[in-house]
């Protein structure tokens, strides 16, 4: 029974142990991917600190630093809890394994006392002569042949129990150098996260002195916004136009084919055929988005994969979040998000879908595609590699991402709508 339960203790140890490795492995690797992030972001502040007047660039890359430097710190706050966790979990076995060898050393002390009173082969020999028959002899032979290959195993697991305690208090102690290094480093990290918020009000405050300029660059980004979500509100209401048409067309059909059946029955003197059902005389723009079963599907698909669809650029970070901002009180109204990315990369479909639009806005260029009664726009595009109706796929590219000459920003600007109405698409993009 005993080695039973430690056979078992080992087992859930070791599965202990596993998941500790997993869930440390996944979030070192998401404290590496910030690390990167954030010293892109830094090549990237340092460089534009190189012009002596102060932009809205430089605002916009001082707000994703701190928003990554916050995810940072969570992530560090989530590998000291867990390295906490571990650490009791080892303090808990240490004293385990103590208490083992404790009294697995107190069971062979009683061993040795008992051989050392029974160790000449004449006493060993009287206690099997001593036998009442010669079944006893037999047993009491097999006793003390079997007594000694305890203490044969007794010993083993004495060498084994005190190898696994100098090991789980080698493993205690690593944990806890970890652990205390993390926590230097997420000191560090929050001095940084308090510099960067100093230069955030700074560059606030220098940017509210230029209040006129502000409001031009500001001014100049959303009439670019509200000509993309123009082009891509005619592109929606030319499908839903498209596929009312289609159903009027589909009615007119079928009343003329009854007019025709009720003609040749009333020709023949037969009564008239019963007309169909009706449709309703008008149909939302979901209906008519999803009047085909192929969209209806399509749309179905779509909203399953919400919090999973892939990013629209292979890696990148949210500079601007959507819906209403304020910047020292000139409010600005997001209808997506902007992803800041790498300068030529690809830019991707997140579902497959129909493309129904393709404009070019101010020299940069606009994709729509639909998804049964959902639309995905992608702006902000340097060229495009998609025609209008074509079929695409999941992460097909549909262009590559425009770098913005004045600013040097590259950036994509991406939206999601459900028929005409804009929705938040960091809630249906997979997280990071």
């Amino acid at each position: 029974m005993k080695v039973l339960r430690y056979l078992l203790f080992c087992t859930l140890a070791l599965t202990a142990l596993n998941a500790f490795s997993q869930s440390s492995a996944e979030l070192k690797k998401r404290r590496d991917k910030l690390n990167q992030e954030l010293e892109q972001l830094n090549d990237e502040y340092q460089e534009t600190l190189k012009n002596k007047k102060t932009n809205l660039k430089q605002l916009n890359l001082l707000k994703a630093q701190i928003s990554v430097r916050e995810d940072k710190i969570n992530t560090l706050n989530s590998e000291v809890r867990l390295l906490g966790n571990q650490i009791n979990e080892n303090t808990n076995t240490v004293h385990t394994l103590q208490g083992q060898l404790d009294q697995l050393k107190k069971e062979y002390a009683a061993m040795i006392v008992f051989a050392y009173h029974n160790q000449s082969a004449y006493s060993k020999l009287m206690f099997v002569f001593a036998a009442k028959d010669f079944n006893q002899a037999y047993k009491r032979l097999k006793y003390l042949q079997q007594f000694g290959a305890y203490r044969e195993r007794q010993a083993a697991s004495i060498q084994g129990t005190q190898h696994e305690l100098n090991h789980k208090i080698t493993q205690l102690d690593r944990t806890k150098n970890e652990q205390a290094n993390l926590l230097k480093d997420q000191e560090k990290e929050k001095e940084k996260l308090g510099k960067e918020k100093n230069d955030q009000v700074v560059v606030i405050s220098t940017l509210s002195k230029q209040q006129g300029e502000l409001k031009q660059q500001l001014k100049a980004a959303q009439r670019q916004k509200a000509q993309i979500e123009r082009q891509i509100q005619v592109a929606i209401r030319r499908e839903v136009e498209e596929a009312r048409r289609r159903a009027e067309a589909e009615a007119r059909a079928a009343a003329a084919r009854l007019a025709a059946e009720r003609a040749k029955a009333a020709a023949a003197g037969n009564a008239a055929p019963v007309a169909p059902k009706a449709a309703p005389a008008k149909s939302t723009n979901s209906e008519l988005l999803n009047a085909t079963p192929e969209a209806a599907k399509l749309s179905n698909d779509f909203l399953g994969n919400k919090g999973r669809l892939p990013w629209p650029v292979a890696n990148g970070i949210i500079t601007q979040e959507f819906g209403m901002t304020y910047i020292e009180g000139i409010k600005t109204d997001n209808p997506g998000i902007d992803i800041r990315t790498g300068s030529g990369a690809a830019v991707r479909t997140v579902f497959s879908g129909e493309v129904t639009s393709v404009n070019n806005i101010s020299g940069t260029y606009l994709v729509v595609v639909r998804h049964g009664e959902y639309f995905t726009a992608y702006a902000n595009l340097r060229s495009v590699s998609v025609s209008k109706g074509e079929k695409v796929g999941i992460k097909q590219s549909v262009g590559t991402v425009a770098t913005d000459a004045a600013t040097g920003e590259t950036q994509v600007h991406f939206e999601l709508y459900k028929g005409q109405t804009a929705v938040n698409p960091k809630l249906w993009l997979a997280p990071q």
